[in-house]
Formats: C-alpha cells, structure tokens, sequence
C-alpha cells in the first residue's frame, strides 16, 4: 500500500466533512497526484450510479474532484434511511438484504472486512486517499462498533483534520471535547483543527487557537470564511435556512421537501440560475406563489404520500395543476402522481395516488439502478420547451410503472416507460434523475447554465489554497 491518507473529521454532522474533503481531492490531484476518495459507511438518501451499483453522492463528486472514476470502493457501505428506525443496506453498490435485518452493532463485525479491503485496494492503487469521517469519532456509546472514524484512521494510519462550525457556537469546546474524548494513539492521527463557516474579524480569535494547541498540541492550520455560494450540492437535508437570498423573482420553483426525500443534490443547478428563486415546501403556504412545483424522488414513496396528504399539500398540489400550474414529478414523485402504489412484496408500502397521471407503480424486490439517456419526444404546454431535447441522467427505484388499464392513456413521452405527460400538458413524470444537471434540459428550460462541476471543483480547492496555513496541506 504506497498511498498517503489524509482524513477529514467532524466535532459535529454538519460541520464541512463532505465539502472540505471534496475540495482537498481536487487540490492534491491540482499536484499531479493521483487521487481516490474514501468513506466507510455514508447515510444518506443522496446516491449515485457508478459501474458496479451505487455510492453516496458526496463521494461521486469527491470522486470527480479527485479526477477518478467513481467505483463502489469508495463508499463500500452505504445506508438509505427508509423509516425513523430502519434502513436499507447497500454493500459494494447492491443492496444485501441479510445485512439489512441485521442488528446495527452485529452488522459492524461483518462488514470492517469489506471496508478494509476497499480502502486497502484504493491505497494501492493512488499517491493519495482522502477519507472523509462520519458524524463526530468521539460519540463513545458507538465506539466497540466504529468502523467509519478512528477505526479507518487507525487502520490507514492518516493525518487527520478536525473541523468544526465556528457559526454554531461553542466551536474550541467542540474541537478540545472531541479531542480529549480520544484514545492516546487517536490523539496522535490529528493533525490539525480547522475553524469552518466564520464571519467577522479573524484577529478576535486570539487567543484561543494558541491556548488550544497549549492544551493539545494541535495547531489550528486554517480559518475558513463563510461561504454560501461554493456551488457543491449539500450531502444532506434540505438547504441551509438562514442563507441569503441567492436569486429573486422571475420564476419561483417549489419543491416539496418531504421527510424522506432523496437525491435533492439533483437540484443544485436551479440555485445557480438568474431569476429563479427556490422554495423548499412543507405547507401549502409555502405553495402559494410558486411557478412551478416539483415532487422530487423518495426513499419511502407511500411514507411520504401519506406525510404529504397530512400537510394538505395533496389538495394544494392538486389546485395548482387545476389552474393549469407546471408540476413535475421525479422517481418516487412520479409515482406519487399516478392512481395507485401497488406492494405485494413488502418492500414500500400501498396507497392511492394523487391522481395526477393515469398511471399506477407496482413494487417489486428487484431494484433498478442504472445510468440513462433519453430523447424527449413531443411535449406540449409547460413542458413544451422540452420536444427533442436528448437528457442524460441516472434511474434508482424498486418501482415500476405502467398505464392505468381502466383509464384514458398518458402519454409517454420518453422510451422505455421513462416519462408520461398528461393530456393538459402541464403535469410530467420522469424516472430520470440529474435532469437539472444536464446543459441541455438547462438551456431548453431556463435559457441558462449553470456554473460547470470541474469549475466548482477549482474554486473549492482555490478556497482551501488560500486560508490554509502555507505548506499544511502538502506536509499531511
């Protein structure tokens, strides 16, 4: 094994793992190294389909930044959560059953050989491997069944970042707890502490990073200013709150932001288009202005229908494309939009459909996940603008959906059962993820593009290059 491995770790979810890791995968391959991401054990609902199945996203686009081909070993075990207290078990790219109705702690013992294994391949086949942790390493009631934090840096013997969100308060008790809560030979593996999301004047901070490293022995290596607009899909939940306004008027696409919504990384590009203001809704107020309204994918289908019709958003969604109001739905909100979900294998649950296309989805134990390109055939009314257009994008679903056989047909309107319109023209389903993602579909809707990935990716690491301390990043 000849690579050198450079770990990223969090006091806290939510502290900058996944978008500091990203940004150090494209300033070490920036040096002519070659260069391969890693994480153990992602949760998420945010995936990708690369050959051999699919990988959290997060390591998808560390993987582009890294300029490597994503593959299942850089994310060996991946966890869909599904319900409040059970997840779907995804191990190099496909889904194990067996491991799913395991216990969380049993399941440790049988996957660290195949996490070994994976991080194990990538060292010897890179200069570098950026391993990004999970969660915080100093949550001790886990500790006997790590297998994503100071087991993997132990087991890559990797020079560690600490980082921290200093916006949230409270950020050198954060960095000094996890710190002591360490074992002796973890201490060692950390390297730096950085200081993530800060605002104001950075000469105020004197003279905690001295009287931090006094106590450790670690330096604080970086201070990184608050960035809104780094233009990196979030890993998790819906966007951040309290960020400025990005864009106004013109076009106001609201996207129902129910509790088991997947793959919302899809949408990054529309925040990056003049004139287009996103809502994330979760009422029927928040529906109230909207242009457009986009039910995206779902990790639990019938959970989420059932959430939505508990909101009321199931009439205000219904009222919207009665005015003739644009709505699109994606994967799981393709589904929501037929007559009916059909489940005779327990795999997502039954359930009326919204009613919006004639179209019902039966569930089946074989899961389709595969990368897809299609052309768009004739569309009419909202969706118009689409005719012709030839979208590339990726399909993840157990659900298959056909035509209603006692109703008026929908028209299809891509091949293979990809997506449908309704005779109004203004309501389209789509089984194609990443359609935001595409310059074409970009272009023919918006007139716009978005800001390129590998642009993203530069200005990430040009961010870094810049507030890490000078030879930091080269000396890991």
């Amino acid at each position: 094994m000849t690579a050198r491995c450079v770990m990223v770790l969090g006091t806290t979810s939510g502290a900058g793992k996944s978008w500091l890791a990203t940004a150090l995968c494209r300033w070490y391959a920036r040096q002519g190294l070659k260069v391969a991401p890693f994480k153990a054990q992602n949760m998420s609902n945010n995936a990708r389909v690369v050959a051999g199945g699919e990988i959290g996203s997060a390591q998808y686009f560390q993987a582009l930044a890294a300029r490597a081909v994503p593959e299942v070993r850089m994310n060996p075990l991946l966890l869909k959560p599904e319900r409040d207290t059970h997840s779907q078990v995804i191990l190099l790219g496909q889904v194990d059953d067996e491991l799913t109705r395991q216990p969380w702690r049993g399941r440790s013992a049988s996957v660290w050989p195949v996490i070994a294994q994976s991080l194990d391949a990538l060292r010897a086949q890179n200069d570098v491997v950026v391993i990004e942790g999970a969660g915080s390493p100093a949550e001790i009631n886990l500790k006997s069944s790590d297998i994503v934090n100071m087991r993997v840096a132990q087991h890559a013997q990797a020079s560690c970042l600490l980082v921290t969100d200093i916006d949230r308060g409270g950020a050198f008790a954060h960095l000094y707890g996890t710190w002591s809560l360490l074992d002796e030979a973890e201490r060692k593996l950390v390297r730096g502490f950085v200081l993530n999301k800060f605002r104001g004047d950075a000469s105020l901070l004197a003279p905690a990073p001295q009287m931090l490293q006094e106590l450790t022995g670690v330096p604080t290596v970086a201070t990184l200013p608050m960035w809104w607009q780094h233009g990196l899909p979030e890993e998790d939940g819906v966007y951040h709150p309290l960020a400025p306004a990005e864009s106004g008027g013109g076009r106001t696409i609201a996207i129902i932001a129910y509790p088991r919504i997947s793959n919302l990384d899809e949408f990054q590009p529309l925040r990056n288009i003049p004139g287009v203001r996103l809502v994330w809704a979760r009422t029927p107020a928040d529906l109230a202005q909207a242009d457009w309204i986009i039910l995206p994918g779902s990790k639990h289908t019938s959970g989420d229908l059932a959430w939505l019709r508990a909101q009321g958003l199931d009439r205000a969604v219904a009222a919207h494309a009665g005015k003739g109001g644009a709505v699109l739905g994606i994967c799981g909100g393709l589904q929501m939009l037929g007559e009916a979900l059909i489940d005779t294998h327990g795999i997502d649950g039954n359930g009326p459909g919204l009613g919006l296309l004639p179209l019902v989805t039966q569930f089946e134990p074989a899961k389709t996940v595969r990368a897809a390109q299609a052309r768009f055939d004739a569309l009419t009314g909202c969706w118009s603008a689409l005719s012709g257009v030839s979208a590339s994008g990726y399909e993840i679903h157990h659900g298959q959906t056909s035509q209603h056989p006692a109703m008026a047909a929908a028209r299809a309107v891509m091949p293979n059962g990809l997506a449908w319109q309704n005779s109004d023209g203004n309501v389209l389903g789509v089984y194609l993820h990443g359609l935001f993602e595409d310059p074409a579909v970009l272009h023919a809707l918006f007139g716009a593009k978005a800001p390129t990935l590998e642009s993203v990716f530069d200005g990430l690491a040009d961010f870094i290059d810049a507030h890490f301390e000078k030879g930091v990043l080269a000396s890991l």
